[in-house]
């Protein structure tokens, strides 16, 4: 690898008194290629930027080994896609792994950019830029000047983690463990029996009576803390910077971040507010594989952190582990309450407080739930998965996704589905993915009537629908997807629901033609317009929505749209 224009071999080490300049690196295989992309670039970068290339994915990853050792940044990765031995896609997602700041590009031909539509989902690419790239002032340089000003911007500080130190089968333990994963806050895991965490606690000064213990970043040592104790602590933003917006979004799942970016981005002063992470249910998948552009799938955290980034970088407030209890008419304004007594204000609310997962009805699920029973996918146990027999209730998507992804640690995976198959409540594609999966089984006209167990979950009495006959099978793991509710049950009489508890939007308010009871404007509410003028809901919350994430995105953006509306007709 090389400096260009030197010779190849090791960059020269910089001098001790004068700091290294951040590196561009390219990677071809073809000499003049090489040559020719880091011409281009020292052309127009070499004053601030040292140009570094390479003929083969190893001899750059071997420099860029050393280069992080001495402690030198790198700005922008550019990688040829066809190369021997390792490609240019093989070679970003290594790189990832020593410089996850640096922004990534993939040099391709045309004939090749469904790699790099490939690569855009495996190593998150930032960019992929056709050979040739004749002339560079117009196809080269403005995407590495943009590639350039976003790694600027990033924080390229060390992250320092979080500790957390508790019971593999405690509930509590879990929660917090959960909290912090879905945040996307870095942790690290002490099982209470292992030498390290009884050094921490003995530190600490506390007993394994009092687990679990997080410490944060700073050293402060928290025990048993709530998750608005969590939050403060980790760096999460929970008291709101001003006292009225524009838009309040209650709820942080894709219809509301798709509200929340949105309303950002054409000038709303936006603020969310998420009772526990930004995601919602989808933000647990594993891999969501239907979702328009990611023809490869894209883990649901991925999604949500892109998401969440998105609306922050255009000026949306994000509020986390701020629980939402009241919904106010004030005169023009909206006010939402919050379980501590504060509360902020507002022209207009998005509720996009989404569902949860209804709870199985069998003995023991109750005492066993954080213990080897858990509702949603629960990410975070899959490590302790290894080598068990981890069942799974459900046969919708949600289900599908989370046998998927466990079949890759557990030793087996059993679906108990009631109905007679999955064609019923599951997208073909995921369909056809499990059956090829050989870990996996699908148990139909099925359902869980008992689980036992002393710390922890170790049996499930399962019994056939059809016959009525029971077993008993060792289990490890139950994970549980069963429908869901919605979380509208704060809002009391004035937001009008269905009796499943759904919220009742636009034309399903009118009865006979006639408007909701209360309803004081002088029109028809708007289609995502609830019994409360200024006051719309997306996606599940909403009666008769399509639970896919698509729809709940559009609906979030779909209601931006109407709020405009109602901002200039209330």
């Amino acid at each position: 690898m090389t400096d260009a224009p030197t010779s190849t071999g090791a960059p020269t080490a910089p001098s001790s008194l004068v700091p290294a300049k951040p590196a561009l690196v390219t990677v071809d295989d073809d000499p003049s290629v090489s040559r020719a992309v880091a011409r281009d670039l020292r052309r127009r970068y070499g004053d601030r930027f040292r140009i570094v290339r390479a003929e083969s994915g190893q001899q750059a990853l071997d420099t860029l080994k050393e280069m992080a050792l001495r402690g030198n940044d790198v700005a922008v990765l550019l990688a040829d896609y066809r190369m021997p031995g390792m490609n240019g896609l093989e070679f970003l997602e290594r790189a990832l792994d020593l410089y996850p700041v640096a922004r990534r590009v993939l040099l391709t031909a045309y004939a090749d950019t469904d790699a790099a539509i490939t690569a855009i989902n495996v190593v998150d690419l930032d960019h992929y830029l056709l050979k040739p790239w004749d002339p560079p002032e117009e196809k080269l340089y403005p995407v590495v000047d943009a590639m350039i000003e976003a790694w600027a911007q990033a924080d390229r500080h060390e992250v320092s983690e979080t500790r957390v130190i508790g019971h593999r089968w405690s509930a509590r333990s879990h929660e917090v463990r959960d909290f912090l994963a879905r945040n996307q806050v870095p942790y690290r895991w002490y099982p209470v029996d292992q030498p390290e965490a009884c050094r921490l606690l003995e530190a600490a000064g506390v007993d394994d009576s009092q687990l679990p213990v997080v410490i944060s970043p700073s050293g402060e040592c928290l025990v048993c803390p709530d998750e608005m104790q969590l939050a403060d602590r980790v760096g999460l933003s929970t008291i709101p910077a001003a006292d009225f917006y524009d838009l309040i979004v209650i709820g942080g799942g894709p219809a509301g971040l798709g509200a929340s970016v949105y309303g950002a981005s054409e000038g709303l002063r936006t603020v969310l507010v998420e009772r526990m992470a930004t995601g919602g249910q989808a933000g647990q998948s594993s891999r969501i594989e239907n979702y328009l552009g990611f023809p490869d799938g894209v883990s649901g955290a991925q999604l949500t952190d892109r998401a969440r980034r998105q609306a922050i970088r255009l000026g949306a407030e994000l509020l986390t582990a701020r629980e939402v209890v009241a919904l106010e008419a004030n005169g023009s304004a909206r006010t939402v309450r919050f379980a501590d007594g504060t509360a902020i204000h507002a022209h207009a609310v998005v509720l996009a407080t989404g569902v949860t997962y209804r709870e199985l009805e069998a003995p023991g699920l109750t005492e066993l739930a954080g213990r080897g029973v858990f509702y949603g996918s629960a990410l975070t146990e899959a490590a302790g998965c290894a080598g068990s027999d981890v069942y799974v209730v459900g046969g919708a998507n949600s289900a599908g996704q989370a046998a998927v992804y466990f079949s890759r640690h557990a030793r087996s995976v059993t679906m108990v589905v009631r109905g007679p198959s999955l064609q019923a409540s599951m997208s073909q594609y995921l369909i056809e993915q499990i059956e090829g999966i050989p870990e996996i089984t699908v148990r139909t006209c099925s359902e869980v009537v008992e689980a036992t167990g002393g710390e922890h979950l170790e049996k499930l009495t399962l019994r056939d629908r059809t016959t009525g006959e029971t077993e008993t099978v060792d289990a490890g793991y139950l994970f549980v997807f069963i429908g869901a509710s919605p979380r509208t049950e704060w809002l009391g009489e004035r937001i009008a629901r269905d009796a499943g508890g759904f919220v009742l939007a636009g034309p399903d308010l009118l009865v006979g033609g006639k408007r909701p009871a209360g309803w004081d404007a002088e029109r028809d509410p708007l289609h995502l317009e609830t019994s409360l003028p200024g006051v719309f809901v997306a996606g599940d919350a909403r009666a008769e929505s399509v639970k896919r994430v698509a729809s709940a995105v559009g609906d979030g953006a779909m209601a931006v749209s109407l709020v405009h509306r109602y901002l200039e007709n209330p």
